[in-house]
Order: C-alpha cells, then structure tokens, then sequence
C-alpha cells in the first residue's frame, strides 16, 4: 500500500521519486501497532529534512499518516519517504516543500541465518543521512551476491569498516561488543542496543577480523543477525553475545505508533 499525505499516491509523483531521486526516509518494524525506538525514527526524519531540504518536518502529521496504512494486529514494516513532488532535476534549489509518502509491506520471521560478505572500498554520500540515493549500496550488493556472498561490508582507503549496504555492523571480543568508530549511519537498531547493552567504539579493519570472536549486522528488519563470513575469513555463525543482543532488543517494548 502506498499514500501520499494521507491518500493514494499517482503516478506523477511517483515518477518524480523515481527520476529525481532526491529525498530521505526511515524504515519501522511495526508489531501490534508499536514500534522499537519510534521517537529515534521521528528524530531521525526531521534532522534528515533539515539537512537534505532546510526546513522543518511536522512528525505529528507523519505518525497520522503512517497510522492510516499500518494493522492493529500483526507485523509489518513501513517506510517513511520524504521527497518533493514539485521538485525539478534541473532545479533542485528551489525552495524545497517536501511531502510525505507511506508505505508498507510485509514483515519476514526472525532471527534471519547468519550472512556472508564481500568487503569494497565505498563510502556512501553524507553517511549520517538516511537518503533515498541507494544506487552505490545496491550495486555493491547485486556484485557481492554475482560473487557468491550474500551483500557488501563498507571499508574506507585504509580497510576500517564502516558499516554494511543497508545495516550497521558490530563486533564481539572476549565477551565484549564494539561498534566501528567510523563514518556511518548510525541505524535504530545499533543505537537501541547501545543503549541496553555496554559497548565500545573503535577502529576496525579487515585484518582486525580474525582476532575477534564473532562479528553481526543489526537493522529493523533482520534484527540481530550473526555475519558467518567475511572475504575468505570464516566467523562463527552463532554467538552467545549476539544471542543475548538478540534477547535484548526482542524485548524491548515498543511505543504506539
């Protein structure tokens, strides 16, 4: 389903969001019509709008229209897009009046099965924003599955690791959890877990892999999933650290949408 400030989107806008391409947005996991880290998400599309468009976002107006597509009972993940319908390729420094889209689609069981990466150099276009831009994460990914492996893990010039094509990367030694001191974004799920869980920060490269004990990759829609493999380096595809993580973010109670 899809609406655009509260009613059925047409073709014409869509067209704009397709072309143009120019917009931000944030993705919920919705279960019984709450939502992990909600207020992180509001946050999230107003500081986005600020920095992608100028101006301010009404999230009051957001969670009504989010409301309207989104069950009482049962999961799902909506997306939030924030784009300009008026808004013209030639002209993007127009004043800029962005609208809001809502979409929703189903929500996949979890825990998901550990994951295998391949490693690239690439570093995405503002990391702090969650844009709409995906091109570079997504031909990063369709590379790394022809290769065989299932999606990408970004490194810089100097092989430290930022994070992975749509999710944050995280890594345990000796009992302990640290998350990459690197340009990134920095995703609901990480933040939630920073919250409930004791961790580090630090600069991780590749050759750092091997000495750790497990490494997983967190969003809204896999959760806390093991990574079984980076490059040729085979990881544990289970953990009881990323259980427990795991445990941990399950049982966070979620806010009424």
């Amino acid at each position: 389903m899809a609406e655009l400030n509260g009613t059925p989107i047409g073709l014409e806008d869509l067209q704009v969001l397709a072309l143009t391409n120019y917009g931000h947005f944030t993705s919920m996991r919705v279960e019984d019509g709450r939502v992990r880290g909600l207020s992180l998400h509001l946050a999230r599309l107003v500081r986005d709008c600020r920095a992608v468009f100028g101006v301010e976002l009404d999230v009051d107006r957001v969670r009504e229209f989010a409301r309207r597509l989104v069950p009482a009972v049962g999961a799902c993940v909506v997306r939030v897009t924030v784009f300009d319908p008026a808004m013209d390729v030639g002209q993007v420094g127009s004043d800029a009046h962005p609208q809001v889209l809502v979409t929703t689609r189903p929500a996949g069981p979890l825990p998901l099965p550990p994951l295998r990466v391949q490693s690239v150099v690439y570093t995405r276009d503002l990391p702090a924003v969650k844009s709409v831009g995906l091109f570079g994460s997504l031909r990063h990914r369709r590379a790394a599955q022809r290769a065989g492996f299932d999606d990408a893990l970004f490194v810089d010039t100097r092989s430290v690791i930022s994070e992975g094509g749509t999710w944050n990367v995280g890594f345990v030694k000796d009992g302990e959890v640290s998350w990459p001191d690197a340009d990134c974004l920095v995703g609901t799920t990480m933040e939630l877990l920073r919250r409930v869980h004791p961790s580090t920060m630090d600069s991780v490269r590749l050759a750092d892999l091997a000495d750790f004990d497990a490494v997983f990759a967190t969003n809204i829609g896999i959760g806390v999933r093991a990574i079984s493999g980076v490059d040729d380096l085979v990881l544990p595809g289970s953990h009881p650290v990323i259980e427990q993580l795991r445990k941990e973010y399950d049982e966070l109670p979620g806010d009424p949408l």
